[in-house]
């Protein structure tokens, strides 16, 4: 303890706050970063109180600030330290942020409740590997000046690029998130995708720690890193504001869509005697009338249902598809289903979680998902757990499809389907897309029923709306209970039917906007901004050896 305070004693200036979060040790160092992760969940949906990021973030350059000097004896014991405080800021921010997961194991109470302990405090507890990982590096670029904030940005951002990779990614509630909801800012995504967010987000929401840093011979540097901070943040803000004010929507000619959100109960759609009245729904619903321009199905040309619509094989009900066929008149229905490709022939044929055309009684086009759910769609680890009698919530053993492509269906332009859970990806929208036939239109079916009345469909939302900013496309959301929406390619929602109610939208598809610079460019971008904090972290560090040594 002796080297803290002697730490402590150069920090001469430091406000308590940030002299008593330095010295913390032992529970009250963990509960610290404990709760500053907690309050960081306030940033995200539903309650966008973006300033809340400023916490978990600038708490964090102070505890990697306490880890020095810990451990004496071992050159391990500064990294250790600042990992533990890495684990249980994460395991706040995830608990606080992802606890919804849990509303997911009770809707099949019987069989999946035991698994709720798994979902709530197991998900997050390993989630919280990443932050531990991005503290541990950071704290091997910090350095006692203000650049240790670009230390933080470089291993904390580059922490969360693994979470999103690493097993299929995870990138759900990235601390950028708390820009991607902030108004204009969230155009930045069209510049450098939610990741680039992630680091411009941890630049910004950490500079407070600088600002307060009076230590001698700091505050010039001090007050450079806050520059750079403001800067930073007048920049997505001037950026935003003007590409939403010189940019208005414009409108597709002779589409008219309608979308339908049926609010159908979790525990009824995977009962296959509700089949036919869940059709009867579906039909009743998509032909209501909403006003004298809306009159039911007769006044759209494209009608669009969501994921996992039937508690069937679609295809293999004629009558479903004959009563489809006579209820739409000729329009186009677009849907999720269920897809089976072969007959079994004394084996199981590969079943599919599918977005589906139909024009008449036929299934003319078909896409399958790419990105199944682990624990929902697929069970990773197969061989080890399923003998243990654990299984994926949906029922049924899901194939995966063969990779992102365009979808087609008449009077639309190329579709980039995405269902459900592959609407989180940052650069995969219109992966797979041949060269000159890039999608003009994002769709995301998807069925948040699973999770109820709890922040999990709101957050879901943000990032699929996020989606459509950065890659420069409207997006057509339909979710069973909600949030179903109209975007335009700037973020922007122009219709939407909330969580819990059902009816229907009626509106006409926006035209997609010039091709985004993150579009273009994808993970080049990440690496580029990554390698520039890092380069600014590497040179404070690389000062403040130089300065000791004289």
């Amino acid at each position: 303890m002796a080297e803290i305070a002697q730490t402590t004693g150069a920090r001469a200036g430091l406000s308590s706050l940030p002299a008593r979060i330095i010295l913390a040790d032992g529970w009250t160092r963990r509960g610290v970063a404990f709760a500053a992760g907690a309050f960081g969940a306030l940033a995200l949906p539903p309650f966008d109180f973006t300033p809340a990021m400023a916490i978990p973030l600038t708490t964090a350059v102070w505890l990697i600030d306490g880890a020095v000097g810990r451990g004496a004896g071992t050159r391990l014991g500064p990294l250790l330290s600042a990992a533990g405080a890495g684990w249980w800021l994460g395991f706040g921010y995830f608990l606080a942020g992802l606890w919804w997961l849990g509303a997911a194991m009770l809707v099949e109470a019987d069989q999946f409740a035991w698994a709720l302990p798994l979902a709530v405090i197991g998900l997050p507890s390993v989630l919280a590997v990443f932050p531990a990982l991005g503290f541990a590096m950071a704290r091997l670029l910090w350095s006692p000046g203000s650049l240790r904030i670009f230390a933080l940005a470089a291993g904390l951002g580059g922490s969360e690029w693994l979470r999103g990779h690493v097993l299929t990614g995870f990138p759900w509630n990235d601390f950028g998130m708390a820009l991607a909801q902030a108004g204009p800012l969230a155009q930045g995504a069209a510049l450098v995708g939610l990741h680039g967010l992630d680091l411009a987000a941890i630049v910004i929401f950490a500079a407070p720690a600088a600002i307060v840093d009076r230590r001698p011979g700091t505050r010039f540097l001090s007050n450079g890193a806050a520059l750079a901070a403001a800067i930073l943040l007048a920049g997505l803000a001037v950026y935003g504001v003007l590409r939403l004010s010189l940019n208005a929507t414009e409108e597709v000619a002779d589409v008219k869509l309608r979308l339908m959100q049926p609010n159908l109960p979790q525990d009824a759609k995977f009962r296959p005697n509700n089949g036919p009245a869940i059709l009867r729904h579906y039909l009743a619903l998509s032909d209501r009338a909403t006003g004298p321009d809306h009159t039911g199905v007769a006044d759209v040309t494209h009608l669009i249902w969501p994921e996992s619509a039937f508690p069937y094989v679609l295809s293999r009900e004629p009558q479903a598809l004959a009563a489809i066929a006579r209820a739409l008149q000729g329009k186009i229905l677009i849907t999720g289903a269920a897809r089976v490709e072969g007959d079994g022939g004394g084996r199981r044929g590969r079943i599919f979680n599918a977005v589906e055309v139909l024009q008449g009684d036929r299934i003319i086009a078909f896409y399958d998902k790419t990105h199944l759910v682990p624990f929902g769609e697929y069970l990773p680890f197969e061989t080890l757990l399923r003998p243990l009698g654990v299984t994926q919530l949906v029922p049924g053993i899901w194939d995966r499809g063969q990779g992102p492509r365009a979808l087609t269906a008449p009077g639309l332009p190329p579709i980039a389907p995405l269902i459900c859970y592959e609407a989180v990806f940052p650069g995969e929208a219109v992966a797979g897309s041949e060269t000159g036939s890039r999608p003009q239109l994002l769709l995301n079916v998807t069925n948040d029923g699973w999770f109820g009345q709890t922040p999990g469909p709101y957050q879901h939302f943000a990032q699929a709306r996020l989606r459509a900013i950065e890659e420069g496309l409207p997006m057509i959301r339909v979710a069973n209970t909600g949030i179903s929406a109209l975007i335009d390619p700037y973020g922007r929602v122009i219709e939407s039917l909330p969580l819990g109610v059902e009816g229907v939208i009626d509106g006409r598809l926006p035209k997609a906007a010039p091709v985004t610079f993150f579009a273009r460019r994808g993970p080049i971008v990440f690496a580029v901004l990554w390698a520039v904090v890092f380069g600014l972290a590497l040179a404070g560090r690389i000062l403040a050896s130089t300065s000791r040594e004289i």
